[in-house]
């Protein structure tokens, strides 16, 4: 891989998750917020709102599109090693790979679908949601 490919796709990986981390913090920091502000029930139709219009293009090029990114730049890291950066590239792509992506797929899209077959105005709903 050329030098100027090596840039580019090392940014393309960078602003990626630099977005996705944007959308998860703005995720945490405020919408989950305003979801526990409002009555489980209603909270409970939002989350499973949020969670049929976030399955779209955009949404999920960059998500889905960053993992793959960042899993091809994960490997040629390795086959480079001896190149100054390496390392650090390796790193950050391990953290999206695995911090962001296999933690969304294993853990957060499985309670998202559980919660999506649920009728909202059940206890087992209410239940689910206000588990940690």
């Amino acid at each position: 891989m050329t030098t100027r490919t090596m840039t580019f796709v090392t940014l393309a990986a960078a602003l990626g998750s630099g977005l996705i981390g944007g959308a998860f913090f703005a995720f945490s920091s405020f919408v989950m917020r305003a979801l526990g502000r409002m009555a489980p029930a209603e909270g409970i139709r939002a989350m499973q709102s949020i969670n049929v219009v976030v399955i779209n293009p955009v949404f999920l090029g960059v998500f889905v599109g960053t993992a793959l990114v960042c899993a091809g730049l994960a490997v040629f890291s390795i086959r480079s090693w001896s190149d100054a950066g390496s390392g650090l590239r390796l790193a950050g792509c391990l953290a999206y790979v695995v911090g962001t992506f296999a933690v969304t797929m294993l853990c957060n899209v499985p309670r998202n679908d559980a919660l999506s077959v649920l009728p909202a105005d059940t206890a087992d709903a209410v239940q689910r949601w206000i588990a940690p």
